[in-house]
């Protein structure tokens, strides 16, 4: 299938990056949220980021102009219905996704490939809930999404070969990488990652190591470019939770379970960067650790 016109579901620090690389790789982009709030804050980001791109000569002013020019907003989630490809960007929760995908199915051309960009939540099931479980899969970004070159594919059980095919071209065309994973919890990357910073979590909560020397022990021991409690921070720790709900409630192994602190930290709305603390304050000129 030629895809030519990309709907995307939810403004938020996903949507947003998503619909730049969309519109860079010459896709007409026709994005919505339930907020004109978040739209305008999307495309203010947007152009912040395309300029930040030409001012270090990786596009010209004229790339800018034309990935720009790419890009609609709308408040109404049944306009979307005309696109060919239709990436959910949503809040990580179930039964969210499930009524946008509900919500969308009568205006839906009956060609559109339907996707979620879900990083842990089962594509089958969701692919369950529409009319097409054949043209749906999981169309997982990482994040910053214009900076990441991973993009994951990830399969449901009724997912059909064309489908497929045709989102891996996609993602060809966008310049990345596609990684195929089967549909498990957590798919590849949250998989592996996820686990870490929550036993990073475990470490800081049992004592062995602060904020600070935990994440400076795997940035100078291991490499890592961010330390696990600032990547936590970073992705959210709303996110970092649920993902390690999905783990615990869909392998039913003990080695998934949720440390209590980061449990606490959520239900205390220190969610990280998003709010301004974490792991880290970043209330003033430098984070500082909350512990």
């Amino acid at each position: 299938m030629d895809i030519r016109s990309v709907g995307i579901v939810g403004a938020g620090q996903m949507g947003n990056g998503i619909a730049h690389v969309f519109a860079m790789a010459g896709y007409e982009v026709l994005l919505t949220d339930i907020s004109q709030a978040a739209l305008d804050a999307a495309l203010s980001l947007i152009d912040r980021n395309l300029e930040r791109q030409v001012s270090r000569g990786k596009i010209t002013a004229e790339d800018h102009a034309a990935a720009r020019g790419r890009i609609r907003t709308t408040l109404t989630l049944a306009e979307l219905g005309q696109c060919d490809l239709i990436i959910e960007a949503a809040t990580e929760r179930e039964s969210v996704k499930a009524a946008i995908f509900e919500d969308l199915l009568p205006h839906l051309k009956p060609e559109t490939i339907l996707t979620s960009n879900t990083s842990s939540i089962s594509i089958t099931r969701l692919a369950s809930r529409t009319d097409r479980p054949e043209k749906f899969m999981g169309f997982h970004f990482m994040n910053p999404v214009p900076v990441m070159q991973l993009v994951e594919l990830i399969r449901g059980i009724a997912t059909d070969e064309e489908t497929y095919t045709t989102l891996h071209a996609v993602v060809q065309k966008l310049g990345k990488t596609a990684a195929s994973a089967e549909d498990f919890p957590a798919f590849i990357v949250n998989r592996i990652l996820m686990p870490m910073i929550n036993e990073a979590v475990y470490t800081l909560y049992e004592g062995v190591g602060s904020v600070r020397s935990i994440d400076e022990s795997l940035k100078l021991g291991a490499n890592h470019p961010m330390g696990p409690l600032e990547l936590a921070d970073f992705i959210g720790l709303d996110t970092c939770l649920a993902i390690m709900n999905v783990l615990h409630d869909g392998l039913a192994d003990t080695k998934y379970r949720p440390c209590p602190l980061l449990t606490k930290y959520v239900e205390a709305g220190w969610l990280g960067r998003k709010t301004g603390r974490g792991f880290y304050d970043y209330r003033g000129e430098v984070p500082v650790p909350t512990r």
